[in-house]
């Protein structure tokens, strides 16, 4: 196998399909490459899909057009401990109407549409194909071999979109060969079968409408958090970990996403479903600061390969910015086509675009918030906080109430300290 193109695109998930179909759609002759036998075969996510301004762009009628599965319009945070929790829900009205604010989809299928999308706009799909190197020319990258095939495929510019450990990047030189632990985190998802009527009626919602709700407490003091999100007919619940703490924890990621399932607060969410399978996925945590060289010559690095995901515990956005980054790359290696230079000069309108963007915006703005999260407070003590607060504000005990000032002072100084709170308060205005 040997053949030259105006672009090769490796990976097709949301950054690659979407470049691809930027660069298809403006006439150019784009190899997308895939090492799975589609599209999402190889992905672990069942979870939120945030507003894409950049498809909705392409597509005007991208929420009736893409394979989604409810719209979300209720948002819940659940501070939990081993018997209590607390959870605080925002619902609004404007979430229920499109644009919608975000939809819970699965991956397999939303990656196969956007790469169909991309096929019908004239890319060329190669499924089954693992690039092994970067092929160089005149100290250039021109093209890419695959394992197991002879040849080559051959293109003035490769955009490198084959996910967080991206042996396209590494082979380029623009991202070292081993990565932080501290900067890495690992997801674990169990997908539970559940009749659509049951999970209307037990999340309150009607329609297509749907519900998400992330956990704090819930992982037996490793560093990370728990999400649940309703399908159409089925729940996607699990944890994301920070790799590093994983580690030294000596607790495996199973063990502890059972434990999950079982406390009783879950236990009620998850009753009367079925599991259907369990998944897991490595995820770039580091924010800004794990944002690898995006530019080279002959190369673009975009998605989760450039570490473009906001994991700040506020919102966790991933396949937006993926998607945003990957379209932005196809407008940049169309100005190098029309400019006929594919140096890292010619495509550094990409960073340009990009630092204009909300992509690297955002990243920017919460740089801090990956340190934060580092503090061991957060999953424990914190939780434990705020549920004894709760729950002795609620506590009728036939004596003298306390203020509820009092009421949280008094649960703070036993589950925290009053030092440790002002220093950690602080250290979080810093980081937002």
């Amino acid at each position: 196998m040997s053949k030259s193109y105006q672009a090769i695109v490796v990976g097709a998930g949301p950054a690659g399909s979407s470049a691809a179909l930027t660069m298809a759609r403006a006439g150019l002759d784009v190899a997308l490459v895939e090492r799975g036998s589609f599209p999402g075969e190889k992905n672990m996510f069942g979870g939120v899909l945030h507003r894409m301004p950049s498809l909705e762009k392409i597509f005007p009628d991208f929420w009736e057009r893409a394979p989604l599965e409810r719209h979300i319009v209720k948002k819940g945070v659940t501070f939990m401990t081993g018997e209590s929790c607390f959870s605080t829900t925002i619902e609004a009205g404007n979430y229920d109407r499109p644009p919608y604010n975000g939809y819970t989809i699965f991956r397999p299928s939303f990656d196969r549409w956007l790469a169909d999308e991309a096929v019908a706009a004239g890319a060329t799909l190669i499924t089954r194909a693992t690039v092994d190197d970067v092929v160089r020319k005149d100290g250039r990258i021109s093209g890419v071999s695959i394992v197991g095939r002879s040849g080559q495929l051959h293109a003035p510019v490769v955009v490198a979109a084959d996910g967080v450990l991206s042996f396209t990047a590494q082979k380029a030189g623009l991202r070292k060969a081993t990565f932080d632990p501290a900067q890495m985190a690992v997801g674990v998802k169990a997908l539970i079968d559940m009749p659509r009527e049951m999970i209307d009626d037990r999340f309150g919602l009607v329609r297509d409408q749907g519900f998400a709700n992330e956990f704090v407490g819930c992982t037996e003091g490793v560093r990370g958090g728990g999400f649940l999100y309703t399908n159409y007919d089925s729940l996607s619940v699990g944890l994301v970990f920070h790799l590093a703490s994983l580690r030294t924890s000596g607790k495996t990621p199973y063990d502890l996403l059972n434990a999950f399932l079982e406390q009783p607060q879950m236990a009620k969410m998850v009753c009367g479903g079925r599991l259907q399978e369990y998944s897991a996925h490595l995820i770039p945590e580091g924010g800004y600061d794990m944002i690898p060289e995006l530019v080279g010559d002959g190369i673009l690095v975009t998605g989760d390969a450039a570490a473009f995901c906001n994991a700040t515990g506020l919102n966790l956005e991933g396949i937006n910015l993926a998607s945003h980054s990957g379209v932005v790359a196809g407008e940049a290696v169309i100005a190098a086509h029309r400019a006929g230079d594919f140096s890292r000069y010619g495509l550094s309108s990409y960073k340009k675009m990009l630092e204009e963007s909300f992509v690297i915006k955002d990243l920017k703005l919460f740089r801090n918030a990956p340190h934060m999260l580092h503090n061991n407070r957060i999953y424990q003590e914190y939780p434990e906080m705020m549920c004894s607060f709760m729950e002795n504000i609620y506590k009728i005990e036939g004596a003298p109430k306390q203020s509820v000032t009092r009421q949280f002072l008094k649960s703070a100084k036993e589950k925290v300290g009053l030092g440790k709170l002002l220093a950690d308060g602080f250290s979080a205005w810093r980081s937002l």
